[in-house]
């Protein structure tokens, strides 16, 4: 059988499965008639690829997915979404695709530590529920700054997750930033503050997005007022291209020397490199230079992107 033919009845199953698109709409963004999506579909069940969650029968995955795990050596699923579908509707696919595969990642007795952001958020509106016991969900970073709190934001995203994998919750109740890194070193000497740092230093599973500066749907660490005009010029003499969990890195993931990195709440990059699997979240073209600098950076083993970013992440390389 021909390799292209298994390919989009791959692509299909995961529109239909993954992404709850009608056949109607399948048929349009394959330009085939809604029989032959029928016909795929049948065709991907029959092949194996559907079951309780889609794998590709192709050998190792996709061609940019294996791309990925050669150029990269991390685990990577693209979602196939085609150019013309708007950025809004792109980053909901990618949400809801990581969040069923997420899904097969959680398990009881583990410690998971979720990251607030755009991403997560809409990641967390479609988690799958699964009866689990004994499980934790730990906040990543905290979300305060001069206008909010950001409680009420962290808490919902977080709920979510504790909600769908019958967890209990841990929030971080500190600000994004601090103002000067010296309160920050003293709060972090504090019992209450030690003993979330310790949830975090002993997660199994960490769940973040990537932070960009250019990306067409704004990361919220960028435009929810966390960072001054002072913050903004410092990143850039820095030469930072992203972030995660509000710990700032560049291209070639190198991050200690970045400034803004002594006043922020996120967990230190070589703590995150300790954690056993790093699911990485991402939509969109322009966040493919923080991706791969997330990526170089030891951050991420598994990766969700649009086809679009993976072919950006690729060319980045």
């Amino acid at each position: 059988m021909r390799e292209d033919r298994v390919s989009a009845a791959l692509a299909a199953a995961q529109m239909y499965y993954m992404q709850d698109m009608t056949m109607e709409a399948i048929a349009a963004e394959l330009a085939v008639s809604r029989s032959s999506v029928s016909r795929l579909l049948a065709l991907a069940r029959e092949r194996g690829i559907v079951d309780i969650r889609i794998s590709s029968p192709l050998s190792g995955g996709t061609e940019l997915e294996m791309r990925i795990r050669e150029r990269f050596r991390v685990t990577a699923q693209v979602v196939p979404i085609p150019e013309s579908v708007s950025e809004v509707d792109r980053l909901e696919r990618v949400a809801m695709t990581a969040a069923r595969l997420l899904a097969t990642y959680v398990d009881s007795n583990m410690l998971i530590g979720v990251a607030w952001g755009s991403t997560i958020g809409a990641v967390s509106r479609h988690l799958t529920p699964k009866e689990l016991h004994n499980v934790t969900i730990v906040q990543l970073n905290g979300a305060g700054n001069m206008q909010t709190t950001g409680i009420e934001y962290a808490s919902e995203i977080l709920q979510r997750f504790g909600q769908a994998y019958g967890a209990r919750v841990q929030q971080f109740p500190v600000p994004a930033f601090f103002d000067d890194p010296v309160t920050r070193e003293a709060m972090w000497r504090e019992r209450s503050t030690r003993r979330v740092l310790e949830m975090q230093a002993r997660m199994d599973l960490a769940v973040f997005g990537v932070g960009s500066p250019t990306a067409d749907v704004p990361s919220r660490v960028y435009a929810g007022g966390y960072l001054d005009r002072g913050d903004f010029r410092s990143l850039a003499e820095d030469g930072a291209v992203g972030d995660v969990a509000t710990v700032f890195f560049r291209g070639d993931g190198t991050w200690r020397d970045i400034r803004l990195n002594a006043r922020t709440t996120g967990p230190a990059l070589d703590r995150m490199r300790r954690v056993p699997r790093r699911l990485c979240i991402a939509a969109g073209e322009h966040k493919a230079p923080a991706l791969h600098g997330a990526i170089v950076s030891g951050l991420v083993t598994d990766v969700v992107v649009d086809e679009t970013l993976a072919r950006g992440l690729l060319a980045d390389a």
